[in-house]
Formats: C-alpha cells, sequence, structure tokens
C-alpha cells in the first residue's frame, strides 16, 4: 500500500504548509513513498526532501515580503505582479535550494516526487519528475500563476504555467498512481470551496493565445471542488488525512510578517500533533501485529 503527501499551493498562504513540513523534520517523520507538490507547494516540499529546515520559513519572511516580489503598481505597468524572476535569481544568491540532495533522498529511498504544472497549449496537468538539473526550472513553472506572472515559462519545448490551474490538488492522481493512504496538506480550511469568483473571470480573459488553458482557468473551480470531495467522501480503499488550518490569516499576496508568523507557528503545531499521533497509532499497530503473530 503506496503512502502519499501531497502539498497544496496558494502563495503567501503556503507559510502554514511550511510550518507544517518543518514539524514533519523535527518529529524525523516521513513515512511517504510518493510526494505531490503544487506551486508553492511544490517549493516547500522541495526544502523538505533536501533536509533544508526553516529554508522556507526564511524565504516567505525575508524575501517574498519585499516589494521587488508583490508590487501592485508594477502590474500596472504591465510587470509581474508576483516577479518570479527576481526571486529565483534572489535565492540562487542568498539561499538556494539543495537540489543534489533532494533528488539523492528521494532516489535512495526508491521515492517519487512530482512537481505539477499546466500545459499552457492543452490546459491539462503535467506531472513532473525532476532531476539536481531541472528541479529549480520545474518549481519556477508551477509557481508561474498566470496574470501575476505575466510570462509563459518553457519546459521540455512546451509552454506551461502554475500547477494549480490544472490540478490543484492532485489526490485523484495520486489514488490512480497506487495511493492508499493519503494525507493532504492544505492552505484553505476544510469547509473551503472555491467559486467563479472575479480573480477566476479576470484571468481567463488574458489567455486570448491559449483557449484551452482559458477553458481550464474557467474550469479550475469544477476541479477544486471535486478533489475535495474525494477528500471528504474517498473511496473504501483510501484512509485520507486532511490537514487544513481552522484559520488563516494570511491572503495569496500577504505581505504582513505578524499574519505569517502566525500561520506559519499555526502549521508547526498542527504538523507536531499529527506527526506524534500517527507515529503512537503505528507503534500500536506494529505491537498489535507481533502479538497476533506470535513474535
Amino acid at each position: 500500500m503506496k503512502t502519499a503527501l501531497i502539498v497544496e499551493g496558494g502563495g503567501m498562504r503556503g507559510i502554514y504548509a511550511a510550518g507544517v513540513l518543518d514539524a514533519f523534520m523535527e518529529e524525523k517523520y516521513d513515512p511517504f513513498d510518493m510526494y505531490f507538490g503544487v506551486s508553492a507547494g511544490a517549493c516547500n516540499l522541495a526544502s523538505h526532501l533536501a533536509g533544508q529546515h526553516r529554508r522556507n520559513y526564511r524565504i516567505y519572511t525575508e524575501l517574498m515580503v519585499q516589494r521587488e516580489f508583490i508590487n501592485f503598481k508594477r502590474f500596472l505597468f504591465r510587470g509581474h505582479w508576483m516577479d518570479l524572476d527576481w526571486l529565483w535569481e534572489t535565492l540562487e544568491q542568498v539561499n538556494p535550494l539543495d537540489t543534489t540532495t533532494a533528488i539523492s533522498n528521494i532516489s535512495k529511498k526508491k521515492k517519487q516526487f512530482l512537481v505539477t504544472v499546466t500545459s499552457a497549449d492543452s490546459g491539462l496537468p503535467l506531472y513532473l519528475t525532476p532531476d539536481a538539473d531541472n528541479l529549480n526550472d520545474y518549481l519556477k513553472a508551477s509557481s508561474a500563476l498566470p496574470v501575476l506572472y505575466r510570462n509563459m515559462i518553457e519546459v521540455e519545448g512546451r509552454h506551461v504555467v502554475d500547477g494549480g490551474v490544472g490540478d490543484p490538488i492532485p489526490v485523484i492522481e495520486a489514488y490512480k498512481r497506487g495511493a492508499r493512504k493519503i494525507m493532504v496538506i492544505r492552505t484553505r480550511e476544510a469547509s473551503y470551496r472555491k467559486r467563479n469568483d472575479l480573480e477566476t473571470r479576470i484571468s481567463s480573459l488574458f489567455m486570448k493565445k491559449y483557449p484551452a488553458l482559458k477553458e481550464a482557468i474557467r474550469y479550475r473551480p469544477v476541479q477544486y471542488n471535486r478533489a475535495v470531495q474525494f477528500l471528504e467522501h474517498p473511496p473504501k480503499d483510501v484512509e485520507v488525512l486532511h490537514v487544513a488550518p481552522d484559520t488563516m490569516e494570511t491572503g495569496r499576496l500577504t505581505r504582513s510578517l505578524k499574519s505569517l508568523n502566525a500561520d506559519y507557528e499555526r502549521g508547526r503545531i498542527r504538523g507536531r500533533e499529527i506527526a506524534l499521533r500517527e507515529k503512537i497509532k503505528n507503534h500500536g499497530a506494529s505491537e498489535g501485529k507481533k502479538h497476533s503473530t506470535g513474535n
């Protein structure tokens, strides 16, 4: 039975998932065979798999809060609202991802790490398996949210954008690949349902050159809510662990350190609770198996 960990994106809301993953690292909790990351969730997972404790926290609170990254005024003058080019260049200089260790840790343990992106030509999700040379490119592609970041990113000859457009919570894909115990780290409250809101309508207007992608953006609320439905009513052969905040102060574009710190700590507390609970449960199951077999 394969076990999968899925981490949702959400821009600055990813600080919550960063807290959960740091707690997992602190508790040495890592029972997963497959990892699916979407947008900010993929970036959070990459640092986690590299063993770079609190790297994501530092990125959110030291770099992503700067106006060089999030700047609405720049967007009004046809620039990026979220400048991924600046962020990736700066990260390489001041806080680089240890891509070699991340990929080595996955391959040594015979695990899978899949970065979700969306094809601009077909509008369909792609689940990319990175290596040390292309991991940073895949992460940037998965984070390239249409409109907020104006460029298309090319990966292996294909134009791609943010993975959250094609498959915001790839729980069904994990199930198709054999996962029967699935943990999903959300950056929205468990009750949240996505609607065809102003952001969705505006984003689709910018995609006239890519009709399939425009349709995928319009269809995104359906995809999102379908995944949540799976989480709440999974098939009988699946165990779902739904990790979601009770409340969130941080939004997609929040730059408030107070809010970011509060939601990071919420994630750490929740992550520690889950890691300890699951370790106790698994230990009990292991002891029960020993007794039943007479060992």
